[in-house]
């Protein structure tokens, strides 16, 4: 019997909107020294990594270059990783921004479908997701032959990608736009902003401020909660 869609969707920008850090990056670090390499090794790769960052790489073929890095390893043993790395950023505290959770929670109560869309991947996101009670996400896709990652990326999240996700689970779902709210801190998100009806800026970057200014968007600080 099929299911009666709700009546709106909300989406919600994950690095530095949900959650207070990049997850890709962080969810590395922590990896490195799971999977165990020495310090010195672990220094020179997460350098490598962030050198990803650089200015005038475009942000696609830096997401394509980030996840090769996990070529060869069990898809498994890596979601396992992700679910240890996010136990231990929850026992520290600090993991949400605590607008932007209340936020979410409050579009669940509501009955929207909630919806994460983000550059980072499976293993980082599985665990946000099912702790904040997401019922869609729209993630960076990784090859994965025999169980095992090929460090190709068969999807990227990234800029004008999240906001054509967004507009074919509308579509999908025959939610009209203009009923939906998204949230996000970076210009990336703004295709992804500019598609819905209510759009909330997250932050204080200046480019979306402005335009959050001319528009006359909502925007969130994005306050830190354990």
């Amino acid at each position: 019997m099929p299911t009666t869609a709700r009546p709106a969707a909300a989406f919600f920008d994950v690095d530095e909107t949900l959650i207070t850090f990049k997850s890709m990056f962080d969810f590395y670090d922590f990896f490195l020294d799971a999977v165990g390499h020495s310090p010195e090794e672990q220094e020179r790769l997460r350098a490598d990594a962030r050198s990803l960052l650089r200015p005038g790489m475009p942000r696609q073929q830096g997401n394509r270059l980030f996840y090769r890095r996990f070529a060869g390893y069990a898809e498994a043993d890596v979601a396992a990783h992700g679910l240890a790395w996010f136990e231990h950023h929850m026992a520290a505290g600090g993991v949400f921004n605590e607008d932007v959770l209340a936020a979410l929670r409050e579009h669940t109560a509501a009955g929207l479908t909630t919806v994460l869309v983000s550059g980072s991947f499976s293993a980082c996101l599985d665990p946000i997701a099912t702790y904040v009670g997401a019922d869609v996400t729209l993630c960076t896709g990784l090859e994965v032959r025999d169980g095992v990652y090929t460090g190709e990326v068969l999807r990227t999240m990234i800029g004008d990608a999240k906001a054509a996700s967004a507009r074919e689970l509308i579509e999908e779902r025959g939610i009209p736009a203009a009923d939906c709210h998204a949230y996000g801190d970076h210009t990336s998100d703004l295709d992804l902003l500019r598609l819905v009806g209510h759009p909330v800026v997250v932050g204080d970057n200046p480019d979306l401020v402005a335009e959050a200014e001319r528009g006359g968007w909502r925007r969130l600080a994005g306050t830190l909660v354990g």
